[in-house]
């Protein structure tokens, strides 16, 4: 490896070590593409390894498996009050993570994948200078950008305090505050809010609009919204934090709107009111790339960017911030550069809400439909008639499919309940292969499972 202020040659140069940046990186490398990989980070993985989806899902599984155990009370058992030990909690959280991690250095290995730390900068089009590392200066026929989100922080209100958190501090589970304000009812906000809740924390949301999880169908909403209500102190919709100031033993906040909290002090303060692009500390212009107003990196349907052989993938290009999606961005473009004439076209690109009971959906939502006039068929099933979820004594779930009323092609899906996330595979998989309502409803579902929903509901759509 070439030190100094000498400059090193790529191919290319991927920035930024996230599931899209790493995917990609090793897609290219597998084709044979001399690649350079730069993360500023130790580890790669980004956001979502680290301070992200993997920690947060770690500590749901927790809180999942405490829901269980209280719920299992009305069957009979009754395995008492949980006894938290956090240090071992946040130990197994560290080790998850290390071992993903350690996965990824494996695999860069296997591909031949030159990593370097450092935050990477754009001298030109073909040059970036790199900070924090041993290799200064890199030289680069293409690269693709790919570096990701941060939590937004709320503009001259929010304050620096240990007593504030975002979602990075708050997976670092210092401790169990016994009051929770939560800024923000998106999924980051209820995701967190449900572990804190689960832990012992007494928490409280505030959400500006009319509902939570401002967007979703409120079909699936609703019994999320059950549970919240029992789970949560209170969940303050329409309302807005105007100030807060740091006083003896918490955070006082001032609010307005239509149904401010009991109490304007809270122990602690998470901020979740959404993520913004790491776009404006790499020098973007000095390498001919444009960004829009809210700072994404422009690009084409080949997720070209408007600077001569560079590409941008995931967050920083827009929503949905999800990280299958950069996976699959990623690959495109890596197949691309490899000569092969590939595009990105999804029917259906799946999200998931990993609350307790999950939330999934695919395709167009009953509110896009509306919105672009199509011709549908809307069926539902409360799984209050799956024999499955009465056994489970999860009869909160509800499985709903949107099919163009001509065709009776199945162009949505939507699920609430335990598993949801899993299932909402089979929905994709149809979208993507042209599924029609009799494809789905004469598909044999292994009985008795959740999954029977699906064809359950197919078959209420008439021949």
């Amino acid at each position: 490896m070439v030190v100094g202020e000498f400059t090193q040659d790529t191919d290319l140069l991927v920035i930024g070590g996230g599931p899209g940046g790493y995917h990609a990186a090793f897609r290219a490398a597998s084709h044979g593409i001399q690649t350079t990989i730069v993360e500023a980070d130790a580890g790669l993985g980004g956001v979502c390894l680290h301070r992200g989806c993997i920690p947060s899902k770690a500590y749901l599984s927790l809180a999942e498996t405490i829901h269980a155990a209280e719920h299992s009370k009305v069957m009979g058992v009754d395995f008492g009050k949980p006894q938290l030990d956090i240090n071992a909690i946040r130990t197994w959280k560290e080790e998850v993570v290390s071992k993903l991690t350690g996965g990824l250095d494996s695999l860069c290995k296997k591909h031949g994948v030159e990593r370097l730390r450092g935050t990477a900068r754009f001298e030109d089009g073909r040059h970036v200078t790199i900070e924090g590392g041993d290799v200064r200066r890199v030289k680069l026929r293409r690269a693709i950008v790919a570096t990701g989100s941060r939590s937004i922080a709320l503009k001259d209100i929010q304050i620096d305090s240990p007593r504030v958190l975002t979602s990075r501090t708050a997976l670092e589970l210092e401790d169990i505050p016994k009051t929770l304000l939560v800024i923000g009812g998106g999924y980051i906000g209820l995701e967190l809010g449900q572990v804190y809740a689960a832990f012992g924390s007494c928490v409280t949301v505030v959400e500006m609009t009319p509902g939570l999880l401002p967007g979703v169908d409120h079909d699936l909403v609703r019994p999320l919204r059950k549970r919240l209500d029992k789970d949560f102190e209170e969940t303050c919709l329409e309302t807005t934090v105007t100030g807060m100031k740091e006083v003896k033993g918490g955070i006082e906040l001032t609010f307005e709107g239509k149904s401010p909290p009991k109490s304007n002090k809270f122990e602690k303060v998470l901020v979740a009111v959404g993520r913004r692009p790491n776009s404006g500390d790499l020098n973007l212009e000095k390498a001919g790339v444009e960004v829009n107003d809210r700072g994404f990196i422009k690009v084409d349907s080949a997720f070209r960017t408007t600077g001569q052989r560079i590409f941008a993938i995931g967050d920083v290009i827009g929503d949905p911030m999800l990280a299958h999606k950069a996976m699959h961005e990623g690959a495109v473009v890596a197949d691309n550069l490899a000569g092969k004439n590939t595009v990105f076209e999804p029917r259906a690109i799946p999200a998931v809400v990993f609350t307790d009971p999950a939330l999934a959906w695919a395709g167009c939502t009953e509110t896009e439909a509306k919105e672009q006039n199509l011709d549908i068929v809307i069926k539902k099933i409360p799984w209050s008639a799956s024999g499955r979820a009465v056994s489970l004594g999860r009869t909160d779930g509800l499985t709903k499919m949107i099919f163009d009323k001509s065709s009776r092609r199945l162009i949505g899906m939507a699920l609430t309940g335990p598993h949801a996330g899993e299932m909402i595979a089979e929905g994709v998989v149809a979208m993507e292969m042209g599924a029609v309502a009799y494809d789905l409803a004469t598909a044999i579902h292994p009985h008795p499972t959740l999954s029977e929903t699906i064809g359950e509901v197919a078959g209420l759509v008439p021949g």
